[in-house]
């Protein structure tokens, strides 16, 4: 279910007569509820500074107007441009990177040179390390600020597809020996055990895996006495090593979604189609899963089907369209009320489906 050098689940193959997934969303709620709980921990307006690779996985936790409803009055995005906050409280959302905090230390020092007073509050995600705290001393600004962790180990992406969003991990791990992440992926190992476990059996192969596990095991006995007895809702998990199967990444995809990943990247769940694409001056984005209708259908379909289903499809629609013609009065006040909401609806996800046409023949 999580295989250690990914940081993501797969597709599970659903049967007819399998029984229904877990509820996943609900790791979606216990992020935001922690986000908010530690944003309140600074009372007050206050400016939130986001690191660049965390707006989208942010996005899916806590929009904007939740942001706002717990005095966040500006976001920033985090990067190496200088940027001043309006606010006297600033809290910063970071991955534990030195960069990041050496660009935060640059904030404060800047605000102590021109003698202004602010508070100042490091939210790390997933967990912070050791080496975060070593910088803020050796930049002098360690007693200026607080710290936190916000425990985001996994975001759901689709109804059977889980992420860790963790860029570094294969990097580090399997390119520079860096094991730092393991205790991460162990403990979101843990939460889907506490959540929807406990699991009956685990199988894995690869040094990685067999690490995972014996850490993950560490954790199950120091809080075994915590957890409830209930029915499992995930019965057994495969841990499986990217460095097991290196061929299949560099394979040529052929179904839909797999070609809008090689041309436009799939990121966090969502596409970004540009204006070469939308044919407008704006971009696009579209969140691709399975409650999209349309996505749904040619996800897996290969690319020589799709723009066939989808011709099919749009003369389907238009037929429906057309059965207006000839309605009395009682009969359009119905279908004005019981389909033509969901026939636009599907149309807008059709046409969405026809951009990635131009950009990838």
């Amino acid at each position: 279910l999580l295989p250690p050098g990914s940081g993501c689940c797969g597709k599970m193959a659903v049967r007819k007569d399998a029984p229904s997934l877990p509820d996943f969303d609900v790791l979606k709620r216990l992020a935001r509820d922690q986000l908010v709980y530690l944003l309140e921990q600074l009372p007050g307006k206050k400016d939130l500074f986001i690191e660049a690779d965390l707006m989208s996985p942010l996005d899916r936790i806590a929009n904007v107007s939740i942001l706002k409803q717990h005095d966040v009055e500006k976001l920033y995005k985090l990067d190496n441009k200088p940027v001043v906050g309006v606010s006297d409280q600033l809290c910063f959302l970071v991955r534990p990177r030195i960069s990041s905090v050496k660009h935060v230390a640059e904030i404060v020092n800047a605000d102590k040179a021109d003698g202004r007073l602010r508070k100042y509050k490091i939210i790390f995600t997933p967990q912070k390390f050791y080496m975060c705290e070593t910088v803020l001393e050796e930049e002098g600004i360690f007693g200026d600020v607080t710290i936190d962790e916000w425990d985001f180990y996994l975001l759901p992406l689709d109804d059977d597809l889980i992420s860790m969003e963790l860029p570094e991990f294969f990097r580090d791990y399997f390119l520079e020996g860096d094991h730092r992440w393991m205790c991460t992926v162990a403990k979101a190992l843990h939460v889907l055990h506490s959540l929807f476990g406990p699991f009956s059996k685990t199988y894995g192969i690869g040094r990685c895996a067999k690490m995972t596990y014996q850490l993950w095991k560490e954790i199950v006995a120091d809080t075994e006495s915590e957890l409830k007895p209930r029915q499992a809702e995930i019965g057994q998990v495969f841990f499986i090593d990217r460095d097991v199967d290196y061929v299949t990444p560099m394979c040529s995809q052929v179904v839909y979604e797999g070609l809008v990943d090689d041309v436009f990247r799939i990121k966090c769940g969502s596409v970004d189609f540009g204006s070469e694409v939308t044919s407008s001056e704006k971009s696009v984005k579209v969140l691709l899963n399975s409650h999209d209708k349309v996505f749904k259908e040619i996800r897996n379909e290969h690319f020589s089907n799709v723009f066939g289903f989808l011709s099919q499809k749009a003369r389907r629609l238009q037929m429906q369209y057309d059965k207006r013609q000839g309605m009395d009065i009682k009969q359009m006040k119905d279908f004005v009320s019981q389909e033509l909401k969901s026939l636009k609806q599907e149309h807008r996800l059709l046409s969405l489906r026809k951009w990635p046409r131009s950009g990838i023949l």
